[in-house]
């Protein structure tokens, strides 16, 4: 890196900060978040910190002093019923329900490490993360407990708790919703695992007395909280180590950026977006629980018409959520009815917004629509579009107080100004590594710099744009083409409901661009489409074929999986071969 002067080094961005976003942040107060949410669950006692709302509208609530209480006595269950030690790690497998915070908060307060499951993954998904963290303990949702069976065999765990979405929820209402539940998926399947239930867990917990001191009360900053895996849509999931520190320190951060439009006590959230994925861990549910706020848990964002009675019958005023997410309410008649004036601001992340999604938002709903950057290993806040002042849109903003950026080339020196290089970024969030892998470590932490292996430009304002993956830029005859341009230009088409953008080898271009659209009018055509394009795109930007298809492949918080589409491209020429 370069030893002299840079843009970077002076920090252009910090003339935004304003009046309401600090330079500086002073230590998080709190040892843990175990700390943290005690001195939530004390100043917030009474108020409800959780609702679960299912898609008919029926739903359960707890208090912070509830939660503080059961993930206390959870905390008992690990370490004085199962003999659990500090640093041992214990995997959660469930959807946002209100058995999520009570088991988290109780590995946390235990002293243990939570390692957050999807619970849509495979049986050999599951195995490799549970083998590689080494997890002695899991907490599951019933529903998929049959892929467990599957591979238990093959793990370190000895001890299964088993849990239900409704868990928590008023008896008769529980009853109700489970009825349903399994009514829709025909049964419960049969999985002949040994285990306990949450409930029986809770109660064998409160028999064992209460430490001396609490299991948490020696954490540090420097102590392990979650190992949070990476997507793995690069290659095998990775664990990446994740501190109380640097989490608390993010939390700080974005409450730094947006905490002039964030009341304590008095906020209303949705999360639609899965606790289990940082973004809504971090976001959601760690800072707006130390602000007191109260969370509207969405089991399941899928269809999109299951967050129609959260949003109708809850006075939400916050709301996080990735471009697909938005796109889709924004097309919901329901939300078009009556959209929701009372949300303070809306946060975009985990993929690009796109523009003409932004704006039809803020134009129907009357609030901002921030654009935000972040990855797992950044805990995951980088960067965010300030709430207050102007706003520049298709940007990630700027950079959180207390986090250096910089862009450099493949030789890892500073680019210039308004040259796209990959983002670097160094912070107290920044994660200590990837579990049990040194080399992989050490290939992204050079000299403290956490290489994202993201291509971004910054303006002399400071103000930071991506503009794509390394790894998912398209070189064709020579010239590099960022999908995201191009996926921009197309969802700005009215016709276009989604797209996604890939690089297809071509013996005459290197790569040619291939348009994957979703049709928001049955009317469109590949001819109008592609004159549209010519309006907004260079020639060489031009897609060579577009493929309009029903769906396209996404992850579970809605990110498009490029990559399966390019396999599917590269299988099917396989086979014509």
């Amino acid at each position: 890196m370069n030893a002299s002067a840079s843009p970077y080094d002076l920090k252009p961005w910090q003339q935004q900060y304003g009046q309401s976003i600090p330079e500086h942040l002073p230590p998080p107060v709190h040892g843990s978040i175990a700390a943290m949410a005690v001195q939530a669950a004390n100043q917030f006692a009474r108020q409800t910190a959780f609702t679960t709302v299912m898609p008919n509208g029926m739903y359960g609530s707890l208090t912070y002093a509830q939660v503080d209480e059961m993930s206390d006595a959870f905390a008992r269950y690990l370490r004085g019923v199962l003999g659990l030690a500090a640093g041992d790690r214990v995997a959660l497998q469930m959807p946002n329900c209100l058995s999520y915070p009570v088991a988290l908060l109780g590995v946390l307060k235990a002293g243990c490490v939570a390692v957050n499951t999807n619970p849509l993954y495979t049986a050999t998904e599951m195995a490799h993360q549970f083998r590689d963290s080494g997890a002695k303990a899991i907490v599951i949702v019933d529903m998929f407990a049959d892929k467990l069976a599957e591979i238990l065999p093959q793990t370190d765990i000895r001890h299964v708790v088993f849990t239900r979405v409704p868990e928590f929820f008023p008896p008769v209402v529980r009853q109700i919703v489970y009825a349903v539940m399994k009514y829709w998926n025909r049964l419960i399947p049969a999985h002949g695992v040994k285990g306990v239930a949450l409930p029986e867990a809770l109660a064998l917990g409160r028999a064992v007395a209460k430490p001396a001191q609490p299991y948490w009360h020696a954490l540090t900053h420097d102590d392990l909280a979650l190992l949070q895996y990476t997507g793995g849509t690069t290659g095998v999931a990775k664990g990446a180590m994740l501190t109380h520190g640097n989490l608390l320190w993010n939390v700080e951060q974005m409450l730094g950026m947006s905490g002039s439009h964030i009341d304590r006590g008095s906020e209303v959230v949705l999360t639609a977006l899965p606790l289990y994925h940082i973004f809504a861990f971090t976001v959601n549910f760690l800072s707006m629980y130390r602000m007191g706020a109260r969370n509207i848990l969405v089991p399941s964002p899928r269809p999109i018409q299951n967050l129609q009675r959260a949003m109708e019958n809850y006075r939400i005023t916050w709301l996080t959520g990735v471009n697909t997410l938005y796109n889709a309410l924004l097309n919901e008649e329901w939300f078009h009815a009556y959209p929701p004036k009372h949300i303070k601001a809306a946060g975009g992340g985990g993929a690009a917004m796109h523009h003409a999604v932004v704006q039809r938002w803020e134009q129907m709903v009357g609030c901002p629509l921030v654009e935000g950057y972040g990855l797992t290993e950044s805990s995951p806040v980088v960067c965010f579009q300030p709430l207050e002042g102007a706003r520049r849109h298709n940007t990630i903003g700027i950079p959180a107080p207390m986090t250096e950026v910089r862009l450099v080339d493949d030789d890892g020196h500073d680019v210039p100004m308004g040259q796209p290089g990959e983002l670097i970024v160094r912070g107290p969030q920044v994660m200590k590594g990837y579990w049990q892998r040194p080399e992989e470590s050490a290939k992204v932490i050079r000299d403290g710099w956490l290489y994202t292996g993201d291509v971004a430009v910054m303006d002399e304002h400071g103000t930071f744009a991506i503009v794509d993956r390394k790894k998912d830029m398209i070189l064709v005859s020579g010239f590099n083409v960022y999908p995201n341009e191009i996926e921009d230009a197309l969802t700005a088409h009215e016709k276009v409901m989604e797209a996604a953008v890939i690089g297809v080898p071509d013996e005459k271009t290197g790569e040619a661009v291939w348009a994957y659209v979703v049709k928001r009018d049955d009317d469109l055509t590949e001819a109008e489409l592609l004159a549209h394009c010519r309006g907004v795109l260079t020639g060489y930007k031009m897609p060579a074929r577009v493929v309009f298809r029903d769906d396209l492949p996404k992850t579970p918080i809605g990110k498009i999986l490029r990559r399966e589409l390019r396999t599917q491209v590269l299988a099917a020429r396989k086979q014509e071969a």
